[in-house]
């Protein structure tokens, strides 16, 4: 019988009616940089912590049966994810990537790995012809959907089948959904990338990243990366995770609820120039996004009708908080501009829609009563010049 997502956040079907652990409902911390043999040749399973650690194998299983996955890799961030994965191509390999990523992606490819030999080319993965843009030195594509921070939404499946009908990996960033929406192994995906930091964790309380696959021989390469490289995540960071985990679907659902209870508030405002949300229906890509994912999320970005109302609702919200993070139970708003995508030139940018009266907002799981009150009178202030 196949087990709903909430379980699979809970429980491990393999690990049922055993006692090990003595009993322990909340998996231990196993806090130890190495293990003993008990003979020579001999081993426990376990060797040295950079290589596994129970608490961490207990947590990549959850993630990879949360997934659909085969295997999944936890990291100490999601960045240190993503630089692993570049380590498995070599000078000279061409990366189709989308246009609007995170700031952090962005620049680790333009100053990192342009640097070591790896070719990018930026496009609109939801609307370019990504054919066009293929090469015989092109490995893989890589996409998040919705994008960070303009929510655009790529076809996973359309874009599975042209990365695998020209021999590619194609790599989807699923953080903004999370597997309780989205799960694009499913849809094609060969290489899952996740931020744990955000709705994994959920708490804003741990760096954390994953990389989740179906296909053993890409498993076997970032194994073998992962036990090189050592960016592995600690046992008690990944207590935490477990921990938040445990509330995913339930946190998940309560502030889709408030999006959209912030959306329609939103549009009653004529300062707002445009809100940019998945699950507006009409939106670009709402259709997709109905068809592939089992939900429309909790982040949203906003156009005001200025630079100077944008930088007025940072300095006035109080509860909300201006901080740059997404995914934790605490409702924050972000400036792309000078926060997530600093470190991308103006020209792109503004090229990818991100203007300077731009913000991007996570919503989170306080009553929406709450939020609405205090972006009302955060509005109205501005409005009456108080």
């Amino acid at each position: 019988m196949s087990r709903g997502i909430n379980t699979k956040c809970l429980h491990l079907e393999e690990e049922e009616g055993r006692t090990e652990h003595y009993g322990a409902i909340s998996y231990p911390i196993y806090q130890t940089a190495t293990y003993a043999h008990p003979g020579v040749g001999q081993s426990t399973g376990y060797d040295y912590n950079r290589v596994s650690n129970p608490t961490r194998d207990h947590l990549e299983k959850i993630l990879a049966s949360l997934e659909g996955g085969t295997d999944a890799l936890a990291f100490s961030s999601g960045m240190a994810a993503v630089t692993l994965l570049m380590e498995m191509f070599k000078p000279g390999d061409h990366i189709i990537a989308d246009a609007d990523l995170y700031g952090g992606s962005i620049r680790l490819f333009k100053q990192i790995n342009e640097k070591n030999g790896l070719k990018f080319t930026s496009i609109d993965c939801h609307k370019e012809d990504i054919r066009s843009y293929i090469t015989e030195d092109t490995k893989a594509i890589y996409i998040e959907t919705p994008t960070n921070p303009m929510m655009n939404i790529t076809d996973i499946e359309t874009t599975a089948k042209i990365a695998h009908d020209n021999g590619l990996l194609l790599v989807v960033d699923n953080t903004f959904m999370s597997p309780y929406f989205q799960n694009p192994l499913a849809l094609g995906a060969d290489i899952v990338v996740h931020s744990g930091t955000k709705y994994l964790g959920g708490h804003n309380d741990t760096l954390a990243g994953f990389l989740v696959t179906d296909r053993d021989d890409v498993s076997e390469k970032l194994r073998f990366l992962y036990k090189t490289t050592g960016s592995c995540l600690s046992p008690f960071d990944s207590y935490l995770v477990l921990r938040g985990i445990k509330t995913l679907g339930l946190r998940m659902e309560r502030a889709q609820e408030n999006a959209l209870a912030l959306v329609d508030w939103l549009k009653t405002r004529k300062s707002v120039k445009k809100i940019i949300y998945p699950g507006i229906p009409g939106n670009p890509g709402y259709e997709i996004q109905k068809k592939q994912a089992r939900g429309f999320g909790a982040m949203l970005t906003i156009e005001l009708e200025s630079r100077e109302y944008a930088l007025k609702i940072l300095e006035k919200v109080r509860m909300i908080k201006y901080a740059e993070s997404l995914g934790g139970v605490e409702t924050l708003i972000t400036y792309p501009t000078t926060q997530t995508h600093a470190d991308v030139p103006k020209e792109i940018r503004e090229k990818n829609g991100i203007t300077d009266s731009v913000l991007r907002i996570s919503v989170g799981i306080e009553d929406k009563e709450d939020l609405i009150a205090e972006l009302s009178k955060v509005f109205d202030d501005i409005e009456a010049g108080r």
